[in-house]
């Protein structure tokens, strides 16, 4: 601290982290009534923004990290508002709906109105070549199989195996859900992931017809987004996620924002503050801390504190992207869909592919086309071990095969996200909020967040980080009045 200023203290610059210093910082503004305050931003790495990284190439917008998130999820277009963005939004190419899933070496149509793998409308289900007449069978008795009676957390895998069948849960739900989490949905929580799917059981007792009954809220819940994107699921921004990373950091450019600075330990000490130590040795002394990094670093850096080994429990996947170009005159089908997804047993090492250029009008140039393929779930980890030139070479394999491309890309992007997706395994919940307990008693100032907690999405840490923020501020305000005058 200096000159008795209060300093507070962000560790990861990541879209949590950064979110959780724009609202700190207009909570503690609205409250000093002018008074001082200090806060620092410690990143790492060279640049903010942690997993989103937009760049551009020969007139491509690319997205090496996320490229989109889902409407309906408030905190990312309440962002969007509170920094005056609201009109970079822009939704999926309407005429890009279809999707489609691969089986046995084919590409199927994915049938209208799925949700989330759920069917909605039962004629184009039952119609479909993606699952057998016993599948189909099985997930229409959802509609007559009666609920669980206990509301304990279950798998994400078995819950949807209970309502739905196993070949459902394998030729559809999963290898959409993989997309989210890359992970193996027999180990994954139910409560940590899709509550609502739970929620949806016990109200509805049937999971279709909780479906059904959500797909009628729609309208209301786009009601908040602005007119151009109001009828898209997913929706970025023009100039790619980058720009709402930008404008945060713009916006924060009053206060201490440090990158290429590593935290090597976190600790309280006398009068309710906090010591933080960076990897040179420098300490410095604040008055509340909100750490964002991933859950492995957290408990490196609060090893003193019994309960971080929870944190250190989490298991995370890695995963890569390949994103080629193209001209248009080398792709030999029509531009009409999103992309396809790749169960687990169909025998190829991509395990999605978006046409991004078909999905979002502002990625290429007029002409050309741009592809991005996903590797790497839960139970395929071998790939860290190849070089890039492997993964091109597996990734245009199977995209020759699945769509006879097999023209050379006009370049190509390789991004490894190692250790970058968080698993969230059955009791999730509980052990969260037992470590968040522990994390009180011994440090009512430190305060951990982000995506290994409560939500992978880019709206989910937003909202972890400006939850965080809000609960350090109102320690701090309410610590303030209570002070005599």
């Amino acid at each position: 601290m200096s000159n008795n200023v209060p300093h507070y203290m962000i560790i990861g610059g990541g879209i949590t982290g950064l979110s959780a210093a724009f609202y700190l910082k207009k909570q503690l503004e609205a409250f000093s009534g002018g008074a001082p305050f200090r806060i620092s931003v410690i990143e790492k790495s060279p640049s903010f923004g942690g997993k989103i990284h937009t760049i551009t190439r020969e007139g491509f917008v690319i997205e090496k990290g996320p490229d989109s998130f889902l409407a309906r999820k408030r905190p990312i277009i309440d962002l969007a508002y509170d920094l005056g963005m609201e009109n970079e939004l822009t939704g999926t190419n309407p005429k890009a709906k279809k999707t489609y899933i691969v089986r046995g070496r084919k590409l199927h149509r994915m049938p209208p109105g799925l949700v989330l793998g759920i069917p909605t409308q039962m004629t184009p289900f039952m119609s479909t070549g993606l699952i057998s007449p016993w599948g189909k069978l099985r997930a229409a008795m959802d509609l007559i199989l009666p609920k669980r009676n206990v509301t304990a957390d279950e798998s994400l895998g078995h819950f949807l195996e209970r309502r739905l069948g196993k070949e459902v849960l394998e030729r559809i739900v999963e290898p959409l859900l993989a997309g989210i989490y890359a992970g193996d949905t027999y180990k994954l929580s139910l409560k940590s992931t899709f509550p609502q799917f739970q929620a949806m059981e016990q109200k509805n007792r049937s999971l279709i017809l909780g479906m059904m009954a959500s797909r009628k809220n729609v309208t209301e819940e786009s009601a908040h987004l602005p007119a151009a994107v109001r009828n898209s699921v997913f929706v970025t921004f023009k100039r790619g996620l980058q720009s709402l990373v930008n404008s945060l950091v713009d916006s924060l450019a009053a206060i201490d924002l440090r990158t290429g600075v590593g935290v090597a330990s976190v600790r309280g000490v006398a009068g309710g503050l906090t010591e933080v130590v960076l990897e040179d040795g420098q300490r410095e002394i604040v008055n509340g801390v909100i750490v964002t990094t991933p859950t492995y670093q957290a408990a490196r850096l609060l090893s003193e504190l019994p309960a971080a080994s929870k944190l250190a429990k989490i298991d995370y996947i890695s995963v890569a992207n390949v994103i080629m170009a193209f001209d248009r005159k080398d792709i030999p089908f029509e531009l009409d869909a999103s992309g396809f997804l790749v169960p687990k047993h169909e025998g190829y090492t991509i395990t999605a592919c978006t046409l991004t250029s078909a999905k979002w009008l502002h990625a290429a140039p007029e002409g050309k086309v741009l592809l991005r393929c996903y590797i790497g779930r839960s139970g395929e980890q071998e790939w860290p071990a190849w070089s890039d030139e492997q993964l091109i070479s597996k990734a245009r394999h199977d995209i020759s095969d699945l769509l006879g491309i097999t023209a050379e890309p006009g370049f190509v992007e390789v991004t490894r996200l190692m250790h970058s997706m968080p698993q969230y395994p059955v009791g999730h919940l509980e052990a969260i909020a037992d470590f968040k307990k522990e994390l009180t008693e011994a440090l009512p100032r430190v305060l951990v967040t982000g995506a290994g907690f409560h939500g992978v999405g880019l709206p989910d840490c937003i909202r972890q980080g400006k939850d965080a923020a809000n609960q350090l501020a109102s320690l701090i305000i309410s610590e303030a009045s209570s002070i005599p005058k």
